[in-house]
């Protein structure tokens, strides 16, 4: 594993648990402020280390979209045994895999996403499946960050068997997105290399939500959660989980 690729888990209190997931080709080293921070609030925290991910770039080629969802599932339900509430935050595939879990799991209090990734316009993808059995890997898409001097742990290469199964998994997310109906926060940038922002007008367009915020991050790129704007991205999130969590607490007594 690579050093500061490791999964973080705090042990809060048993009223609100966060489940945070990264994204594709990264680590948790990209939620892991975001993690510490909902910590000191006193939350109980999850962020795992995706199967495939915090090694070599060849691993991730070794696995699907399964294995990375089943990572995440089993510290939901870890969750969901000790926590009254629990979150799912995401970021990129992060989000991808945080809608699939809401799609599959509506006992979650709430969600927040941050440039969730369904889709993308790049005309190469159309040739993804059939590309990735003769090419493994093409050039690297982390670090997407406008905070000189901020690097993200993420693998040099972009491995392409594993894209090709992300791209599976945006189709199954984007034909149940109606399902999800979770009060849901999510953080956009105004300037995102990666992730186009069609990605989020498709998901505020199409889950089943009542409850739907956007915030558009001015100051940051792809990988916000390091960026400028990542106190923003916490302040919000936590005040997101404190009052959902209170409402229900209300509803239910």
């Amino acid at each position: 594993m690579l050093v500061g690729a490791e999964p973080f888990a705090h042990e809060g209190s048993d009223d609100i648990g966060v489940l945070l997931c990264h994204g594709f080709t990264s680590t948790p080293q990209s939620m892991r402020g975001w993690a510490e921070h909902l910590a000191e609030a006193g939350h109980t925290v999850r962020c795992p280390l995706l199967p495939g991910h915090g090694t070599r770039w060849q691993e991730l080629n070794r696995t699907t979209w399964r294995d990375w969802y089943g990572a995440v599932e089993q510290a939901l339900d870890e969750l969901r045994d000790r926590c009254r509430s629990v979150f799912v935050f995401g970021l990129s595939m992060g989000g991808t895999l945080t809608l699939r879990l809401a799609e599959q799991h509506p006992d979650i209090a709430g969600i927040v996403l941050v440039n969730p990734s369904v889709m993308t316009l790049r005309k190469e993808a159309k040739l993804l499946p059939l590309l990735s059995r003769v090419v493994p890997s093409m050039a690297a898409i982390a670090g997407d960050i406008a905070k000189p001097e901020v690097v993200e742990l993420a693998y040099s290469r972009l491995p392409l068997r594993g894209m090709a199964s992300l791209q599976q998994l945006w189709g199954v997310v984007r034909a149940d997105l109606g399902s999800v109906r979770q009060p849901l926060l999510l953080l956009r940038s105004a300037v995102d290399h990666v992730v186009e922002p069609e990605n989020s007008a498709i998901v505020l367009s199409e889950v089943g939500s009542q409850e739907v915020t956007e915030v558009v991050l001015d100051d940051s790129y792809h990988v916000a959660t390091l960026d400028h704007d990542a106190p923003r991205i916490f302040s919000d999130s936590l005040e997101f989980v404190q009052r959902v969590h209170s409402a229900r607490v209300g509803e239910s007594a």
